[in-house]
């Protein structure tokens, strides 16, 4: 059992904390107001609290905060995040006229090195942000294998990780080290191709994935 903290209790936060808790974990999910907790998550094995406690007490943070905002907010917690494995599943993007993601705010960058470089004494891994949420916490749901790449320079953390994608029904083929935390500019930018397929087929569960 792992103590995880999830920050962020919209649809990737509350998915990922019903399906961990599920599994087995400790989990709490931080809210920005505890008391406005996801009708998703009644009677889950979930117990809720700010993001500062959530961060401070957990081993494992996820990342599930919007990623245009998330290195300031992530930022003002470095010493709950000191010593702690960040898993960072956000994307920082710039809405277009629709809504959908438009531009990076990192381009040539990302925001996995940026949380990376602000946090030096966490271990940063960025995973599970090259697909619709849904498909997190359901990846055998889809007719075809999809991918969850990872990024980090942190071997050990990476492993970490890796294991709790296990536990949400990833199985180790499924699983892409791509090497260390610079190689999440390649995923980050992968959402660019995500709102010309939502316009398309709407939100029907998809992921970049890997074909072999």
């Amino acid at each position: 059992m792992t103590s995880i903290g999830i920050l962020g209790g919209g649809r990737v936060g509350a998915g990922l904390a019903g399906a961990l808790a599920a599994a087995g974990h400790q989990v709490v999910l931080g809210l920005r107001d505890p008391e406005k907790r996801p009708p998703a998550l009644t009677g889950a094995r979930v117990s809720f609290s700010d993001q500062r406690a959530a961060a401070r007490t957990a081993d494992v943070v996820i990342n599930a905060t919007p990623g245009d905002s998330a290195l300031e907010r992530l930022g003002g917690l470095r010493a709950e995040l000191a010593g702690k494995i960040l898993l960072d599943v956000s994307n920082a993007t710039r809405d277009a006229a629709d809504g959908l993601p438009g531009e990076l705010c990192y381009p040539g960058d990302s925001l996995a090195e940026q949380l990376q470089a602000a946090l030096p004494d966490t271990r940063v891994v960025k995973t599970l942000n090259t697909m619709l949420f849904m498909v997190m916490t359901a990846p055998g749901a889809l007719a075809t294998p999809p991918t969850a790449y990872l990024s980090g320079d942190d071997a050990p953390a990476k492993a970490t990780v890796a294991a709790l994608l296990g536990d949400l029904g990833w199985r180790p083929a499924w699983i892409e080290d791509l090497g260390d935390i610079t190689t999440a500019r390649a995923t980050e930018a992968m959402i660019l191709v995500v709102p010309h397929v939502l316009r398309r087929h709407g939100f029907e569960p998809f992921a970049v994935s890997l074909a072999r």
